[in-house]
């Protein structure tokens, strides 16, 4: 239930496809008796599609969440693990073209395959199956061997977890994957903007891990965007996340809710 919601609900509560709707709405209602609240509604979808779309307000979101987690300190020696997260690889595209295709935030994968060489004894979990609604045969995990094979990581070095839709299924089926041992050093690989969340759903799964954060999204925090859709898709983003920590946090998946370096 908690994954069909956030396919659902989730979505619908997101900037665009929220302001959208009420301008939709709005419009709906100039054929009614209720004209005047059909202008009001579109005044207002307008006004904060703007604001979305040109301010800085994106950035603050994304910011807060980045900034969290510092970058990892390697001078506490090499870890015994590695898991980096899916969400590079479009399992849909690669199916239809017969190759990997990334699309956003493959940072992950490189990051993950540049600490795969450094410490060739380190083992490499990809976790990461399919995150759509509608299951269908297509695994960000079947093609992430491929993609670290390209970047010079052996197949064999690489364990697949398939089965996640979500992080909470990451960090659960992660672990079950693995059983680390006690003083044992994994490092999570994920966004920066990500980090939190998953640090929080790790702990409470039992997997301590240790934050490398990657594909930062902000520089300038105060910058304005000269694209609506730049800072519309920062500001989507931003409130994706923020929703995803209070949502989480309120079914109890989370003891904290902002994860920060030191848990509670």
């Amino acid at each position: 239930m908690f994954f069909v919601l956030s396919k659902t609900l989730g979505i619908m509560l997101l900037p665009i496809n929220f302001l959208i709707g009420i301008g939709v709405i709005g419009a709906v209602l100039l054929l009614t008796r209720f004209a005047r609240l059909g202008r009001r509604l579109m005044v207002v979808s307008l006004l904060l599609l703007a604001i979305c779309g040109f301010s800085p307000l994106g950035n603050v979101l994304i910011s807060t969440l980045e900034q969290r987690f510092p970058p990892w300190d390697a001078s506490r020696g090499a870890p015994d693990g590695i898991i980096v997260l899916g969400g590079s690889i479009d399992a849909d595209l690669s199916v239809a073209h017969g190759t990997p295709v990334v699309r956003s935030a493959a940072d992950r994968v490189i990051a993950a395959a540049a600490l795969a060489r450094r410490y060739p004894n380190a083992r490499l979990v990809f976790t990461g199956g399919s995150a759509n609604l509608i299951s269908n045969d297509a695994r960000e995990a079947d093609y992430a061997a491929e993609m670290f094979e390209s970047l010079g990581i052996a197949k064999s070095r690489l364990i697949i977890e398939r089965r996640s839709r979500n992080t909470v299924e990451n960090a659960e089926f992660s672990k079950a994957l693995v059983d680390p041992k006690s003083g044992e050093r994994w490092l999570l690989v994920t966004s920066a903007y990500h980090m939190p969340r998953s640090i929080g759903l790790f702990r409470k799964a039992g997997f301590n891990v240790e934050a490398y954060p990657v594909d930062w999204r902000v520089g300038n925090v105060m910058s304005f965007a000269t694209l609506a859709i730049e800072g519309l898709s920062r500001t989507d983003l931003g409130t994706r996340e923020w929703i995803g920590l209070l949502a989480y946090h309120l079914a109890g998946k989370t003891d904290d809710l902002l994860p920060g370096p030191v848990a509670r």
